[in-house]
């Protein structure tokens, strides 16, 4: 995504990404509608389905990991969105030994400008492999921005013409 020269606000076209593209990454890849500070699945790899062992377009991607870690995934999202850049959320799979787990997520945009996707990719794929019969839920230990954030960060802010900030 980073290739492409004409990213207005630093976030690339939903139309610029080429499924193709990414191979082998497909299975482990989702596409969430981004609205109201929420991202509801439209895409979900099949590696994805599979570890949660049900069908997941309209689930929100906190469907992935343990309650106690929705206030990190919601702060990541929205971080990737407002800095227009990639985000990438480290965390843990359940088992003996844990293993570590990252999903990558970046903003997309539509024709009009805004952002209102989010690109996610899950790695290492051995991550996803469930060992249980159950469904195993991921759990977040910390989000860190990656590159440059495409948009300039606040530097004054206003109410009623008094600054704040």
């Amino acid at each position: 995504m980073a290739a492409t020269a004409d990213v207005r606000g630093g976030i690339p076209q939903r139309s610029d990404l080429m499924p193709e593209a990414l191979g082998r990454l497909l299975p482990r890849v989702f596409v969430a509608d981004w609205r109201d500070g929420r991202a509801a699945l439209r895409l979900a790899g099949t590696a994805l389905e599979a570890f949660l062992r049900r069908p997941l377009t309209g689930e929100t991607i906190s469907t992935f990991w343990r309650p106690a870690s929705a206030d990190l995934i919601a702060a990541a999202l929205a971080q990737s969105v407002r800095e227009a850049r990639p985000v990438v959320v480290v965390g843990q799979a359940p088992g003996e030994p844990a293993g570590p787990v990252e999903m990558v997520i970046a903003p997309l945009r539509s024709r009009s400008g805004r952002p209102d996707q989010i690109l996610g990719l899950f790695a290492p794929a051995s991550a996803l492999t469930a060992t249980q019969a159950s469904p195993v839920l991921l759990t977040a230990r910390v989000a860190v921005a990656a590159g440059t954030a495409g948009r300039p960060v606040l530097s004054l802010a206003a109410v009623e013409g008094r600054r704040i900030a």
